[in-house]
């Protein structure tokens, strides 16, 4: 029943993003400022986002608030995931409450977390692509998670547990593996 229930939502997620694409233009291009002032380019694309040095891993693009009790209650699963699977997982988190890049980093620090943190300030060309995009209209947190070739999968506002994360994980990682088998069998 609860697979049924995830496919049911993720196929409504995914319809609901794919009329959204229809409208925007592919090929946008931006870019974002973590809290330790790298740059990341990103580029939108038919089917999601390529963001530069994050090719070949799973994404979980997170919009999340400094005072949002469950985008709080989230980072430490975030900062679980992210260590447990840091070779193949990105997080990248945008905080979207307000704080500048001083503070986002600021807290970032306090929280210990251990992914990209980006303020809305160093990524505000993102945060309006993405409002188009999968119709963002602001609730938090607020994920997307894209598969190892950048493409959006799963489109989910509200918190989610680690436990359904962590199978997300799986489920966009054996993308990969299916493509991959599918193109050596050829």
């Amino acid at each position: 029943m609860k697979k049924l229930l995830a496919s049911t939502l993720l196929f409504f997620s995914l319809l609901s993003y794919a009329q959204a694409v229809e409208k925007q233009s592919a090929n946008t291009i931006m870019s974002m400022t973590d809290t330790t002032g790298k740059t990341y380019k990103v580029e939108g694309t038919e089917q999601g986002l390529k963001i530069e040095g994050l090719e070949n891993k799973v994404i979980f693009l997170e919009f999340f608030g400094h005072k949002c009790p469950p985008c709080l209650a989230s980072i430490p699963h975030l900062v679980h995931l992210q260590k447990k699977y840091k070779d193949t997982l990105a997080v990248i988190a945008i905080e979207v409450q307000g704080y500048n890049a001083a503070q986002t980093a600021s807290f970032a620090k306090e929280k210990g977390m251990n992914y990209i943190v980006v303020s809305e300030e160093t990524a505000s060309a993102l945060v309006n692509y993405i409002q188009q995009r999968a119709q963002w209209r602001g609730s938090i947190p607020f994920l997307v998670a894209m598969d190892t070739k950048g493409n959006v999968q799963f489109v989910q506002a509200g918190m989610l547990p680690e436990s359904s994360l962590e199978e997300l994980i799986g489920q966009l990682s054996e993308t990969k593996t299916t493509t991959t088998e599918t193109n050596t069998s050829k």
